[in-house]
């Protein structure tokens, strides 16, 4: 008898541990949505230290595709540049404020998103609030608002030898050219769009130089692009300056060929990018 209720003992032992690994394997609501929850060791910037202000109205399914082992520039297709100040290349950080629609008329709450890079590419995404992770879950019936043009950000582009003087970026080395089609550009937008929520705009450069000096150089063109769309009548709170110098060419040359040559052939890689989003 007293080896049985050992033996029984024993298996019930068994059972509560089979079971408490079981439980241990089972994906929470934020696993499953390719974002874990906060955690006492992950921090996150002040909300009102956000370039962004109030945050943006973020398209819930391009959100559920973020997962692990992705690089920055499949990140920002995704979901766009960060929110705060952060740079895109050196942090190690991209922190976001995603707003998220209640269906309680038009109520919404903000929460704040953070994508961890880890040798290059996502290692961890975290809520400041895990409760947020929940506005990724499909609803049962959702409703569908007229919100489709601000799902994809419309992109332009502009060649910056157009836009500046050779080695240039002030606002005084802008050239005509490049005067009259930020004019036509800006323009353009506000006849487009209602509202912007935001107006990236992004220089590069081709290779030739130190990293220092493209980045530098692509930072400055940005900025003055940026503040020229300003005076141009777009809001100052959409607008946003990066600069990523010669990290994203559109075509490689070689340097077999002569120098004159070689900066014609690199000449697509020398632009001005704008990404906007808004309600057209």
């Amino acid at each position: 008898m007293k080896k049985h209720n050992a033996i029984q003992s024993l298996s019930l032992v068994i059972l509560a541990a089979m079971l408490g690994g079981c439980a241990s394997s089972v994906n929470t609501p934020d696993q499953a949505a390719g974002a874990s929850a906060a955690n006492e060791s992950v921090s996150f910037p002040d909300a009102g230290n956000a370039w962004l202000n109030g945050g943006t109205f973020i398209d819930v399914e391009q959100l559920r595709r973020i997962g692990r082992g992705m690089t920055k520039n499949q990140v920002r297709e995704l979901i766009s540049y960060p929110h705060f100040s952060e740079g895109l290349f050196g942090p190690k950080e991209w922190d976001y404020l995603f707003n998220f629609r209640t269906g309680r008329g038009d109520e919404f709450v903000t929460c704040q998103y953070k994508v961890v890079y880890k040798d290059g590419v996502s290692d961890a995404m975290h809520w400041k609030d895990p409760a947020c992770a929940g506005y990724l879950q499909p609803r049962v019936s959702e409703v569908v608002r007229p919100v489709a043009a601000t799902a994809a950000p419309q992109r332009f582009k502009v060649a910056a030898d157009a836009l500046f003087a050779f080695d240039r970026s002030s606002a005084a080395d802008m050239l005509p050219e490049g005067r009259n089609q930020l004019d036509a550009l800006a323009a353009q937008l506000k006849g487009q769009y209602k509202r912007f929520d935001t107006v990236t705009v992004i220089g590069h450069t081709d290779r030739l130089g130190s990293d220092a000096y493209n980045q530098a150089l692509s930072i400055a063109r940005a900025a003055t692009v940026r503040d020229y769309l300003i005076a141009q009548g777009l809001p100052q709170s959409a607008l946003r300056a990066f600069g990523v110098g010669k990290t994203q060419p559109l075509v490689q040359c070689t340097d077999s060929q002569q120098r004159a040559q070689l900066i014609a052939c690199l000449q697509p890689n020398r632009r001005v990018e704008l990404e906007v989003t808004g309600e057209r």
